[in-house]
């Protein structure tokens, strides 16, 4: 039986943002992206390049403002083609686990592709109590807060359960890096086809 291709396109327009998504599931870590934040884009690379997504994003919002707007609806449309692309969601591993080492940071990514969609980001106290270093607050222009509301946008249209760890780390840059490695190796195996698996991997019959 030949496979069904994993494939979605979304197109998301309001009057804060225009944006577009083609996401090929099965692919091959292609991309061409294009959000108009520079930091975003640079993490979004990395996530279809070690999740072997094949990706493009077109966003145009008003970044004049804010870049909360563009960047949560990035999160939304992406989480919408995640969900459309793997349909019924049959003979899929589900379940991840990925720890990335980025330098002195390190972050572990635990995922449930359940159609239950929650996120949990846990930052150890030690992070949070250093506060004099301005780099562990912002990095080019971008937050642990901003990766927050695109990863929150993310689990809300995708329907997965996320648990995000910070263990160790002191360059926002470095932990913000290891976060999206992470987040795409864990998603690169739940979506996984195990051939063991007979329909949908769940006692319900559905997720």
């Amino acid at each position: 039986m030949k496979k069904q291709i994993r494939r979605a396109n979304i197109k998301r327009k309001t009057s804060e943002t225009d944006i577009a998504v083609s996401l090929l599931i099965d692919g091959k870590g292609k991309s061409d992206i294009n959000t108009g934040i520079g930091f975003l884009d640079h993490m979004l690379v990395l996530l279809a390049k070690h999740g072997l997504f094949d990706l493009k994003i077109k966003a145009k919002g008003d970044l004049e403002v804010d870049i909360h707007h563009t960047n949560e609806d990035v999160g939304i449309c992406l989480g919408q083609a995640f969900s459309k692309a793997l349909g019924a969601k049959k003979g899929i591993k589900r379940f991840s686990t990925a720890y990335v080492p980025m330098d002195e940071a390190l972050v572990r990514t635990v995922l449930d592709i359940s159609g239950r969609p929650r996120l949990d980001i846990y930052i150890y106290d030690a992070y949070l109590e250093k506060k004099s270093a301005g780099s562990r607050k912002k990095t080019e222009g971008y937050t642990l807060n901003d990766a927050k509301q695109f990863l929150q946008g993310f689990v809300l249209n995708s329907g997965i359960n996320m648990n995000i760890g910070l263990l160790e780390g002191e360059d926002l840059h470095h932990i913000l890096e290891a976060m999206f490695k992470s987040l795409a190796l864990a998603l690169k195996e739940a979506v996984t086809r195990d051939k063991r698996v007979s329909g949908v991997p769940s006692t319900k019959g559905r997720l």
